[in-house]
Order: C-alpha cells, then structure tokens, then sequence
C-alpha cells in the first residue's frame, strides 16, 4: 500500500472526486433493465443562493440517492430551478432601477429581455453551490420551470382545466401584495402576532340629534369604504337601530344598519362596520345583503381618488392621520393596544391587503379528492406522520386556488379577449394553446392576450411528469420508466403550496401518484431558537462552512441533529464533530497502512477479537437498515457514528493492536481490510468523498471499483450472544477495570491482580486484561491481601492490590454501601412491579420476562456485593 498523507486534505480531495464521478458519467441515468429509484429535487428558485435549509434538504437527498445507487438500482436524481415570478421580477426591477431604468417605461418584450439576461447572468448560482456540496444529481437532466417543454405542458394543462370547466376568470376577494403588486394564494400568505391599536369610532344615527353607534376597527383608514354597519339581529342593545342609517365620519356617507347573525355580539362593540371592498368577510356579508364596494386602496398601497380623502398617500401613514382627525372631529370614543394577527406576503414581506379583483381561479373541490384519499390510504406516506392531520384538515377545506399574477415574468395566460367585440359571443374568452391571430366569431384580429401569468406553483405542481417530458411525449421511455418517482424532500410549510398539488395533478394527468414518500425536513434554527435567516444575521455561510470543515463535515453536521418533522438547533460545533469525525477515518486507515502483514497464525485473543467485530457489524447493519426503511436518517448516521468511533477505532483497532504486537497475521490484516471497506460503504451516503479517497487508497482500485457504485452492505446472520456478551462482560470488564484505577488514584501501568473468576471460564481475552489494567494471578509474593471488585451480570470479578499500594477501606466501604443501596432500591422497585395485579394480568409475557429478569440480575450482584462489604 503507497504511502499516505499524514493529513487528510478535504478541498483537493472533493475537487478531485466531483469531477472524476461527473467526467465518468456516475451520476446519469438512463432506463435500463435494474430497479429505478428516481427522486425529483425541489427547484430552487433561480433567484436563491445556499443557505442552510438547502443543505439539509440536499444532503437528505443525496444520502438517499447514493445509498440506491450502491444497492445496484438506477438511481435518478433530477435537480432544476424554478422561475419564481415574483421574487424573480423583484430583482429585476431592483436591477433596472440601478440603471435608472423603469419598468413602467419598457415593452413586455423588452422587459422580458432584461429578465433573460438575469437569469443567464445569476440563475446557475445555487446550482453550482450544491456542486459543492456534493449532490449527486443527473446533471444531464437538469430542466428549468420556464424551459420550452415545461412552458408547453404549463400552457396545455391550463387549456385542457378551463376545457373541463375547472378554471373561471371572476371578480373575488383575494389577498393583495402591495409591494410586490400581484395576487398571492392563501398559502402565501404568513400570520404574525403584533402589536396593534383598537380604534372605537361612534357613528352618528342619520335624522338624530345625539344618538350614535360604536364600532371598533383596526383599520380606521378604511373608513373611508364602508358601506353599511352591521349588528347581530337579537342583540338587545340594537334591535332599534336596525333599518335605520348611520353616517360614516368624514366622507358623511349615509350607510345602512343591517342585521346579520355572523356577527360575534361579545367582539368589540358588538357592531362590525362594513367594507366589502378590503376584507373577504364583508365582502360575503356584501353580497348578501346586496351593498355596494367602494375600493378605497390602490394598487400599490395608497389611497384611491374613490377614497375622497388622503388620496396618494400610504395607507398606514393615513391610519395615523385619519385617528387624529378623527379624534378632532370628536368621533373617538378610545383606543385601547391589543395583539392582532396580521397577514404578510411570503414572499415580500408586505402586509396583505384584501382586494377586489379579477383573477383567475382554479375549482379545487373535485379535483383534489384523489390527492386526499390516497395520503389517508397509504399510498403516499407523509413522514412522519404527524402531518397526516394537518394534510387532511387542509385538503377538506380547500379553497379555489387563485392561479393568476399581474406580473410579466412567467407563463403568460393563454386567454385573449375580442377588442371590437361587435357580437355577444365575441365577449366570450378565448382560451388556446396558441395564438388565435384573430376572434373566432368575428374574425377580427383586434384581440389581446390576457396580460397576468400564471402562479408559479401552476408550473412547479406539474414538476415530476414535465421533468420527463410527460405531457409532450405521454409514453415516452422515461416516464414509464422513472413514474412514479420514490421519494420527495422537502419543508413542511409547502405541504399545500406544492406537495399537495402535485399529489392532485399526478393522479389528474397519469392517474398515479407522483412519489411514494414524502421526508418532511424540519426548520434549521440557532441555539437561541430562531429561523436561521441572513437578515437576522444568525445563519453561517453553508460555503464558508464548507471550506473550514470540508462538504463531509458540513453533511455530517447537519445530519447529526436533525430527526424527520422536527425543527434542529444547528450550531457550528456539530461541522467540527463531522470534520473530526473525518480524521477519525482518516487516521484508522493510515494506522492499519502500518500494519505488515504475515504469513502466521492467529493468536485466540486476535481470532476472539475479529469474530466480534464481524458479529457487531452485522447487528449494527441491520439496525441502520431499519432506520433507513423507517426513513430514521439521523439515526442511521448516528447508528455508523457510533459503530465507527466507538466499536471499529476505540475498541476493535485498540484490541487488535494488543493482540498483534508479536506479528501481524495476514488473516486478521485482511478481515481488518473488509471490515474498513463495509464500513467506509456504510458512511459513504454521508461522507462520499472521504470515503471514496480512501476507498481509492486501499488498493488503487480501477474505475469499476469505486466505492460510489459498491454494493452497499446488506445484513447478515450474526452470534447476537457473542455481541451481548462482549457489551456485558469484555467490554465492561475494561470499563470497570479503569474505573477501580480511578476510584484508588492507582495508575493503569501498575496492574491489579485479578484473582477469580478465570478469565478463560467467563471468557475474558488478553487484551480485555490489558485494556483493564489487570493481570490474572492466583498466587504470588507481589499481592496484597487488600481485596476489592465488581459485579457484572450474575458474576463476581475480584482483585487484589498489588504489593505496596494500600486501600482506603473506608472509602471503598462507602462507595459498596451506596452500589448496595442503589440495588436494593431497584430491586423493591422491581418487585413492586410484579406484585402489582393490573402489570401481570395486561403486559405482554416478553415484558413481564424481562422484568423477571432485572430481578434476577439485582439480587445476584445485591448478594456479591454484601459479600465484598463483609471481606471488608
């Protein structure tokens, strides 16, 4: 074996490797005869650098995919990026601005030609960045939500919904984003608790000299809107004034004052003003009763000329102003500071604002059965299942998904309307694949194409048929092949944004689910709790990780702390666990490059040794199985953690050792040898590029032989009695051993004699003995009559000090009686279990066993250590 680098170089090494599997072709599939095992990434957006969150959900990703490629299955992971229409245009316009270029000022064209050139310019940024990171994606394959292909199957599928009378164009209520100027779906919008004021405005009764009402708003500015007052009709406080009219405070609006059960008679003053042009219940309550909308808030956020009053002015400034005139006027009764729940866009971060406005929408309430039904079946399965609930809760009560954005970046409407319209029909919407170039009715040519595009989610929900070209080619050779996919990863809060609407449009368009598991992630989060965000300034640059730790350290660290659904407090000190973690490996395998193989025979103690590895290996291999079948990842790679670090360097490398000093037996140096390679197979998912140095290391092994396309281990029968009785006697003999070293202040160097049992009878090795400080000895001048020891399982170890060295009887007394008290104390616990009717008469037998047990087990080392306390 060559000599190796003292140290392990993570940079040189992920550069090298990365390259060498991309130049090899590694990572392409194409269909073939093996079991497909296909995963779609989550597209990014174009506008998205790495954070942390990506690296968590890419790295789960990878250890998935590159574990079905060493169990020898074509294994697809197609990555992309996504459009992202509104952040997307953000940029753009925040770039234009730069220039002293104004949107208003461009062509559709010409604007559309600026975003291009952005995307060309900074959309393969976080593309390169998972590189980095080690994805192991189909880098052939990678598609982008506005590529040729997927614009089409955009386009078709909107036809073929608004063919089957899924989609209509109507006025509704939707939620308005007033920076990001465009409509966003419920599921876009976030809820914050914040600090708010509750204005009580009287209104004064029309025709009275001093009579008014009360509400109470805290959206004075919309005031200016209201059309009616409403009260709930068996509220005694009311009742008189209903039919009646109120005048609205400075637009001296005459309103009426109607009655409707709706309203919560403990809110408030127990009277709602009444604004259906900015709040979806108004706008239902006026529908109703058939009142009139007066939109008071333009586009952008600032007072409307319908408004009458602060016309152009932002609509929370005007909420100051409004209070204080109104406070002027007389009209505030008080106001009091309560916490209100305020929706802000997702994605820019402004607060919603309930709007009237022509959208299009998409019926949701047929279509998304097969999407429900089969998530509570178990046909698709949410991991963990926790979300089962809050999937179904949301399914049920699904709202129509508003589907159109007034924006120009994305898949424009495929709806054009008639200009001269000199017919009824020609009214009608034209809706088509491609351009009609004139009215179907007319046959004029002055038509125009609907000017909004479609949400991005209306792209991305068709992500895993259009990725294989589904649509265009409905039987092509990849997607019979990779369809359904196996897994998806991702976040918990795109459930419904994306999960749920994939789920939809794969049984809508194939009939099919589109995947079989869904790995719901948790949120990444700082030691303190909080979102990592880089506006908080409490995430780390993942790159800048990388290049301290290394892109195995940065997996490891990650995947240490992040158990499926749950949120994972991530802080830098788990990168150095993982880094350390690769110098571990690093240095066991230049520590076995040492070792100079013979042609001689084992000794038992070596022969004892390797027998035990080999049967821990296989337990342990066959526990990460079952975390990765229950999709346990986190505890898979703690599972390898600990079978590396502790049993294969800490034990089994420092017994081999021992055992070989005299001569190193080619037998045991070529089990060592396997041992090394099944476990580098086992971390290798995680930490692929260590593990391929090293893999390449051990015997400069050919292109076909590399460790990324290996066959991952498998579990084997294994002696689960010789396991146990390693972790119960040989391994605890050591344990204790150093602790009665510690316990007298006697150096490991100066062995205690062990003076029964024989070693050989409970089957105790030479490097047990070594490794405990110990020596077995029955007779000789060099002992003391000094005794003390230790009780594991139903055996009693007694030793004896040697010559010179003196026991505190005292102490060693005192540290007895507490062990007794501890045991005794178990044992009544123990027993009271037993005697206990209502245990026996319901636990399973194999409990009650185990209890018998533990019984057992406390009573025999209760009786060795009464007898060591009486030797005292």
């Amino acid at each position: 074996m060559e000599e190796i680098s003292k140290t392990y170089d993570p940079k040189k090494s992920e550069e090298k490797w990365y390259s060498y599997w991309i130049e090899h072709g590694f990572f392409h599939s194409e269909p073939d005869d093996r079991e497909p095992y296909t995963m779609v990434m989550p597209p990014p957006n174009v506008t998205g650098v790495l954070h942390m969150g990506h690296v968590l959900n890419n790295t789960i990703q990878d250890v998935l995919v590159r574990r079905a490629r060493m169990q020898g299955k074509n294994a697809c992971w197609v990555p992309g990026t996504d459009h992202a229409s509104i952040a997307t245009e953000a940029k753009v316009v925040a770039m234009l601005k730069e220039k002293g270029i104004e949107k208003n000022n461009l062509s559709r064209e010409k604007f559309l030609e600026y975003a291009w050139e952005w995307k060309e310019k900074y959309g393969g940024i976080i593309i390169e960045q998972l590189k980095t990171l080690g994805c192991s994606c189909d880098w052939d394959r990678i598609r982008f939500t506005m590529d040729d292909n997927l614009n089409k199957a955009v386009i078709n599928v909107f036809v073929d919904l608004y063919k089957k009378g899924n989609i209509y164009r109507g006025v509704r209520m939707i939620n308005w984003d007033p920076k990001g100027l465009t409509a966003v779906s419920d599921e876009e919008v976030n809820y914050k608790e914040v600090d708010s004021r509750l204005f009580y405005v009287r209104y004064k009764i029309e025709g009275s000299d001093d009579e008014w009402i009360t509400i109470a708003t805290t959206r004075p500015e919309t005031i200016l809107g209201d059309t009616a007052i409403c009260v709930h009709p068996n509220d005694e406080r009311y009742k008189k004034l209903i039919g009646k009219h109120a005048i609205v405070p400075m637009v001296n609006r005459s309103v009426p004052i109607i009655a409707d059960e709706y309203i919560t008679m403990e809110f408030g003053t127990g009277a709602l003003k009444v604004t259906p042009a900015h709040d979806i219940n108004d706008y239902n309550l006026g529908i109703k009763h058939h009142l009139p909308s007066i939109d008071t808030i333009n586009p952008d956020g600032t007072m409307s000329k319908e408004a009458g009053f602060y016309i152009g002015e932002d609509r929370f400034i005007v909420r100051n102003k409004i209070a204080k005139d109104l406070e002027a006027m007389g009209q505030i009764v008080k106001i009091e500071n309560i916490k209100n729940k305020v929706g802000y866009s997702e994605r820019t971060d402004a607060v919603i604002e309930p709007k009237l406005s022509i959208q299009w929408f998409l019926k949701m309430d047929q279509i998304s059965k097969p999407a429900l039904e089969n998530v509570l079946n178990g046909t698709i399965k949410l991991i963990p299942e926790k979300y089962i609930n809050t999937y179904r809760h949301w399914m049920e009560n699904v709202h129509d998904w508003c589907i159109s954005r007034q924006l120009w970046w994305g898949q424009r409407i495929p709806a054009w309307y008639c200009i001269d319209a000199p017919k009824a029909e020609c009214r009608e919407t034209i809706v088509s694949e491609t351009d009609p170039g004139k009215c179907p009715h007319c046959g004029s040519k002055n038509i125009r194409q609907d000017e909004d595009v479609l949400d991005t989610w209306f792209s991305s929900w068709l992500w895993p048929i259009s990725v294989f070209d589904g649509f265009k080619s409905p039987g092509n050779k990849d997607i019979n092949y990779y369809y359904p996919t196996n897994d998806l990863v991702t976040a918990p809060e795109i459930l419904f944004f994306w999960v749920a609407r994939m789920i939809i449009a794969g049984y809508e368009y194939l009939d099919k689910q589109p995947f079989s598991h869904v790995y719901l992630t948790g949120t990444v989060r700082d030691k303190i709790g909080r979102k990592m965000s880089k506006s908080l300034g409490n995430s780390p640059d993942p790159l800048d990780l990388i290049a301290k730790y290394g892109a195995d350290g940065v997996r490891v660290g990650i995947l240490l702390c992040s158990p499926a659904g749950n949120d994972l407090t991530f802080d830098e000190s788990l990168c150095e666990q993982g880094r350390n973690f690769s110098n571990k490996l690093w240095n066991s395998f230049r520590l076995i490059t040492t070792w100079n193989p013979e042609e001689i025979a084992p000794n038992d103690d070596a022969i004892k040794n390797t027998e035990w590895f080999k049967n821990k290996l296989n337990e342990q291999i066959a526990i990460i199985e079952q975390h990765f079948s229950s999709y346990r990842i986190s505890e898979a790679l703690m599972a390898i953690y600990k079978l590396v670090w502790d049993d294969f360097c800490s034990e089994y490398l420092e017994r081999i050792k021992i055992s070989c000093r005299n001569g190193f037996p080619k037998r045991i140096y070529d089990d060592t040898i396997q041992y090394l390679e099944a476990l580098l197979k086992l971390v290798h998912p995680f930490m692929p590029f260590i593990t391929e140095e090293i893999w390449d290391n051990i015997r400069q092994r050919q292109e076909k032989e590399k460790i990324i396309i290996s066959r991952f281990p498998a579990p084997e029968k294994h002696d689960t009695v010789l396991v146990s009785h390693f972790e119960d006697i040989r391994k605890s003999f050591v344990r204790n051993g150093r602790n009665l070293h510690q316990e007298i202040n006697l150096p490991l160097k100066q062995k205690l004699i062990l003076l029964s049992p024989d070693p050989n009878t409970v089957g105790l090795t030479t490097s047990d003995l070594e490794l405990s400080g110990s020596i077995y000895q029955t007779t000789g001048a060099n002992m003391t009559k000094d005794k003390l020891g230790f009780v594991l399982k139903d055996t009693e170890f007694i030793f004896c000090l040697p010559e010179g060295v003196v026991l505190d009887k005292s102490q060693e007394r005192d540290k007895l009686q507490k062990e007794l008290d501890y045991y005794k104390g178990f044992l009544r616990s123990v027993d009271a279990k037993l005697a206990n009717p209502k245990f026996v008469n319901n636990a399973k037998p194999e409990i009650i066993q185990n209890e018998k047990n533990k019984k057992a087990d406390a009573e025999a080392k209760i009786n060795a250590l009464e007898k060591q306390l009486e030797n005292l």
